[in-house]
């Protein structure tokens, strides 16, 4: 007969009155692409429709403890406040652990391949030492047993022969351009599509970042035209008015990845829509009703040079119109790469597994 074992309940601790309101101060940040007046501005709001603080701890007080730990400083000239730099690596490390929480730590720098050889890592195999090998790759246990048995116990010869080396695993490295499209479509139809790829793109620089410090990220936004952002810049993005001119984006990453040595490069881009723009000279030719063919022939030409120097492109479609997925599967086809047609929350699942498939290649 089952019993029951009772023991002493411990109820879960609250937060602190400062973490509460700090959670929230941190997420209306993603909304306000990182303005602190306007982040304080809806916390007060807040608190006034649903009473978050108490008599005890106000909205004042926690603007005075964020100033005193260093998140935000107020300009003096107008009393304006901002984030500091604590504040956008605070932002960046919550987006990975939203985001990216499930990961298991490992050393720094791993991307594992499935060959061996003189990489920088042991593993249990070993092979006889042959010259030009590294000394400190020596199975020194091995080694004296092969002495043993090859010359015998009483005594002690050690000659190359008897020596085993352990194999090593490559580790390879990997140049990443993650392409954001900040077109208007990005907000448009009541649908917040930005936030979700900033959070993404924040997250996925702090891991590059944190756990594989060896590879390198490049930040590419495109909407009229593209340019690059540094990481510190993210919490800042926002959205313009702009058209979606896919060729300046993927021209500009092809410009940055060929600055970088290594043999493994990729695209990945977030985008909700197809292309409507293209710059030629000095003016803009945009057109936003259907595939324009001028406009679809000249991505679709970038895609296969892509192919042919080997950089994959992977889509981060987040939108559902079949219309619109369609041109996606084209740019796929012409690239040799892949597309997933992945939903807001999913986002973020899906670029991180992707970026460590991507990883267990040989190099080349």
């Amino acid at each position: 007969m089952k019993g029951f074992v009772f023991s002493k309940y411990t109820p879960p601790q609250e937060q602190s009155p400062f973490d509460k309101l700090f959670n929230l101060f941190m997420e209306l940040l993603h909304y306000t692409s990182g303005d602190a007046a306007e982040a304080l501005n809806w916390l007060t709001q807040l608190d006034r429709e649903h009473r978050i603080t108490d008599d005890d701890y106000g909205v004042g007080d926690f603007i005075e403890d964020l100033k005193q730990q260093g998140y935000i400083q107020e300009n003096p000239q107008d009393g304006a406040y901002r984030v500091t730099a604590k504040t956008e690596k605070t932002i960046r490390k919550r987006s990975l652990d939203e985001i990216f929480g499930k990961l298991k730590k490992t050393r720094q720098g791993n991307h594992h391949t499935f060959r061996s050889g003189q990489g920088d890592e042991l593993n249990p195999e070993t092979r006889p030492y042959e010259f030009g090998d590294a000394l400190d790759a020596i199975d020194f246990t091995g080694s004296l047993k092969n002495a043993f048995i090859n010359n015998g116990v009483d005594r002690l010869s050690l000659k190359q022969d008897d020596l085993e080396i352990h194999e090593m695993d490559f580790k390879t490295q990997t140049s990443t351009v993650l392409m954001i499209d900040i077109s208007h479509s990005m907000i448009l139809y009541g649908e917040d599509r930005i936030t979700p790829a900033k959070k993404v793109a924040m997250a996925l620089s702090e891991l590059i970042t944190t756990r594989y410090p060896k590879d390198t990220l490049d930040i590419v936004v495109f909407g009229n035209d593209a340019w690059q952002i540094e990481m510190k810049d993210l919490p800042y993005l926002q959205v313009g008015p702009f058209h979606t001119n896919t060729v300046a984006g993927l021209e500009l990453s092809m410009d940055l990845l060929r600055r970088r040595k290594n043999p493994n490069k990729q695209i990945f881009m977030i985008t909700d829509g197809k292309p409507t723009c293209l710059k030629i000279g000095n003016k803009y030719y945009k057109n936003s009703f259907g595939i324009d063919s001028r406009i679809l022939n000249r991505t679709l030409n970038l895609a296969g040079q892509l192919r042919r120097i080997k950089i994959p492109v992977i889509t981060f479609m987040i939108a559902q119109d079949p219309y619109l997925q369609s041109f996606v599967r084209t740019f796929t086809e012409v690239n040799n790469g892949k597309a997933f047609y992945s939903s807001l929350d999913g986002l973020g699942q899906f670029i991180f597994e992707d970026y460590e498939r991507n990883k267990r290649k040989r190099v080349k």
